[in-house]
């Protein structure tokens, strides 16, 4: 059953996190190589390399990670709508190729309409999902049909067009799929292979997978369809020592934000981010171990909640959201390189020997 769960670690440029300042230069390959091999030293199946509108480029860098790996699969953040779909589609099966079948895509069309603006884009939130929805039925077409084709759309049109160059991974690259306003949850249930939320509460999780099952039954879609989970785990030897290593975090975070200037975070622009802060709102620690309160102080601004405790602990924690229908977690840490390699050590081994002997204890009862 194990074998069935994917764990996605994070690649970023820099050592950087909301604790610490970002040091070195912009492009850090020895870091960038050095977080990708420990990932891949750790038994993560993939990992993200995130897209911003003043970020490096998300495929360059996916790239690089991909020369100095050999096993560990890709999930490339990519933002529609600055690429014409066709070109896009070539690039990624390009990749495909260079990289031996390891590239996936993650697909975030943006809630933020201040960050849009800085690439030029004024269209709003349910227009960009909406040209989204047509980017994806133009990239899927060229990766997967054997002839010319024409489309024409509101945002796209193209006549005869066609790739000569088709991913290795059949019928297509994994599309992971983000955004929880209604608009986003429409094209998810038409396109996504696995759709990704932030870390929220069981009952929030449970809410959202129903949604995005309903939408996906109106395309035929709703057995196809994962589901991913983003989570910032901080373990320790002892719980005790997690939870204070936990908020030793949060003061830091907020030392961190003190020095930059930056008070209350304002309203969040986007759905996930208000759904992770009416979390917070019901208290710092929910459920089992779910810890809120550096969401609270950062304005949910990404993947902000975490899960505290022991590797066994932090496990079994997982496995509760797998009891809902998660079977891809994205996990990274607030210490990036040295948590991946604790994760690696941990955390992922803890997680599939539970599964397993759990599934073997539920194979003998039914005998």
């Amino acid at each position: 059953m194990s074998k069935d769960v994917e764990f996605i670690g994070f690649v970023g440029t820099q050592y950087e996190s909301e604790a610490h300042p970002a040091e070195g230069p912009v492009i850090d390959r020895d870091y960038i190589r050095a977080l990708a091999q420990a990932q891949e030293y750790g038994s993560f199946n993939r990992f993200l390399v995130a897209f911003h509108s003043t970020s490096p480029e998300s495929q360059h860098i996916a790239a690089y990670a991909a020369s100095v790996t050999e096993r560990i699969n890709l999930m490339i953040a990519h933002r529609p709508g600055f690429t014409a779909p066709t070109v896009a589609a070539r690039q990624l099966a390009t990749l495909d190729h260079l990289t031996n079948g390891r590239v996936g895509v993650h697909i975030i069309t943006g809630g933020n309409d201040q960050e849009l603006r800085q690439d030029g884009d004024f269209l709003t939130k349910d227009e960009r999902y909406a040209r989204t929805s047509e980017y994806l039925d133009v990239v899927k077409a060229s990766w997967t049909t054997e002839t010319p084709f024409d489309y024409a759309g509101q945002y796209y049109r193209f006549e005869r067009a066609f790739s000569n160059v088709k991913p290795i991974q059949t019928p297509h690259l994994p599309v992971y799929f983000g955004g929880s306003s209604d608009a986003a949850i429409e094209v998810a249930g038409r396109h996504a292979d696995v759709y990704a939320l932030w870390g929220e509460t069981h009952a929030q999780v449970r809410e959202t997978i129903a949604r995005v099952r309903a939408a996906a039954a109106r395309h035929g879609r709703e057995h196809h369809i994962r589901f991913s989970l983003s989570f910032r785990p901080i373990l320790a030897e002892t719980e005790d020592r997690a939870w204070a290593r936990a908020e030793a975090l949060l003061e830091s975070i907020k030392a961190v934000r003190a020095a930059k200037g930056l008070g209350t975070a304002a309203p969040p622009p986007n759905e996930g981010a208000r759904r992770l802060l009416a979390a917070a709102a019901q208290g710092d620690r929910l459920d089992k171990r779910l810890y809120t309160a550096i969401a609270a102080v950062t304005g949910a601004q990404g993947n902000s909640t975490a899960l505290v405790g022991t590797g066994e602990q932090v496990a079994d924690a997982l496995l509760d959201y797998y009891d809902l229908g998660v079977t891809t977690f994205l996990i990274r840490g607030f210490e990036p390189l040295e948590d991946a390699v604790q994760y690696g050590r941990e955390l992922i081994p803890a997680f599939r020997r539970l599964l397993d002997d759990r599934s073997s204890q539920r194979a003998v009862a039914a005998e």
